[in-house]
């Protein structure tokens, strides 16, 4: 198959879904099919290059931040993106469309389906569902109703990482095609299969907004020093509260800022935490708690999110905003070393036995040959 890939963040871009999709793009070449890649631009980055096997075509969209785009930039890309793919069909013939999020990229693949007769799958990561980010789109998302039932109607296929994700679309934008086109297949991760000697560290990654429970977690560690280090990766609006709040800590905080994944820092902080903490109260399947799981942390999480589904039984969930909460289960974890390592080894287990590459890629492939054959036949009819 050649696979036309739509996806607005693609790294070094983005933030967690954005590695997602350079992955799966990746693992579709070496399953031997080719793959171009339309995203976009940033000025340190070239407009077109080849990396991992992927043609990536860069572009231009005024795009300030590597981290986070806002929407007039995403307008951009919808804008220019166009003659980009126009030069694209003038040489390619595309099989299938993988595209990435249902607002902004979605209404591209409308687009394209309506203009070249290409079907296309949308995964679904997050923010593009109405009543995910209330920190940055819950203004925006009173207008996009109308524009993601269009793009879902259409597609051949939703695909979501988490029942909770998938849950919360149909609430927010019942569309009929649900009832038949939804799919769940998780997102995949890297084993870290070489454990590195642990530290006295807790870790916390992601976009530094209210619902991610960043505040929560250090106003748990703050009342006395508790022997470990927090640290927290990851830039946002609320920068400045958490800077406020680490200078009153006893427990000594560190703040990193925005660090990419592929960097060795953020590896290291990975491989030499042993408790991660992810209290968000809205969360998809996170690729951070993923990473974590792979790197034999032990887990404290927040129920009622799509992190309920992949923690489960192999790490401690507790109420989002419960300060108290927090702090007992990382107390609990320090006083009980052995709990904490056999929570860490079970995590690393399960993310090898259920967010496997191999199985995941298969999945999406699988889907891909079904959704063109099935267009093939209504186009016949």
């Amino acid at each position: 198959m050649r696979i036309l890939v739509l996806n607005f963040e693609y790294p070094p871009l983005g933030g967690g879904a954005s590695p997602i999709g350079r992955e799966l793009s990746e693992r579709f070449v070496k399953s031997g099919h080719t793959v171009d890649v339309v995203t976009m631009h940033h000025p340190t980055l070239a407009k077109v290059e080849f990396f991992g096997g992927v043609n990536i075509y860069r572009v231009g969209s005024w795009r300030q931040k590597i981290n986070i785009s806002t929407p007039l930039e995403q307008l951009m890309f919808l804008r220019n993106a166009k003659q980009v793919i126009r030069d694209l069909m003038a040489k390619e013939t595309y099989d299938i469309c993988h595209c990435h999020f249902l607002i902004p990229t979605g209404l591209l693949a409308l687009w394209v389906k309506r203009t070249y007769e290409i079907p296309y799958i949308v995964t679904i990561h997050g923010s593009d569902v109405p009543g995910y980010n209330p920190d940055r789109f819950q203004f925006l998302h009173l207008f996009t109703k109308p524009f993601i039932q269009q793009v879902i109607a259409n597609a051949m296929a939703i695909v979501s990482p988490s029942v909770y994700l998938m849950d919360l679309l149909r609430e927010k934008v019942w569309v009929e095609a649900l009832q038949t086109r939804r799919l769940i297949i998780e997102y995949g991760i890297t084993q870290n299969l070489v454990e590195s000697k642990k530290q006295n560290i807790i870790l916390s990654t992601g976009r530094l907004l209210e619902r991610k429970g960043f505040k929560d977690l250090i106003l748990a560690v703050s009342e006395k020093d508790i022997g470990y280090e927090v640290h927290i990766c990851g830039d946002g609006p609320e920068m400045s509260v958490l800077q406020n709040l680490a200078k009153k800590s006893a427990t000594k905080i560190v703040l990193h800022g925005w660090l990419n994944s592929d960097t060795q820092v953020y590896k290291d902080l990975l491989s030499e935490a042993k408790i991660f903490v992810l209290v968000s109260s809205h969360e998809n399947s996170s690729v951070s708690l993923m990473e974590a799981m792979a790197n034999h942390c032990a887990v404290i999480t927040s129920d009622g999110t799509g992190c309920l589904e992949m923690i489960q039984d192999v790490g401690l969930c507790v109420p989002c905003h419960d300060v108290a909460a927090i702090k007992n289960a990382i107390d609990a974890l320090i006083r009980d070393e052995g709990k904490m390592w056999q929570l860490g080894r079970l995590a690393f287990n399960k993310s090898r036995e259920k967010y496997n590459w191999e199985i995941i890629t298969a999945k999406y492939l699988k889907l891909m040959e079904e959704s063109i054959l099935r267009f093939k036949k209504t186009l016949e009819e």
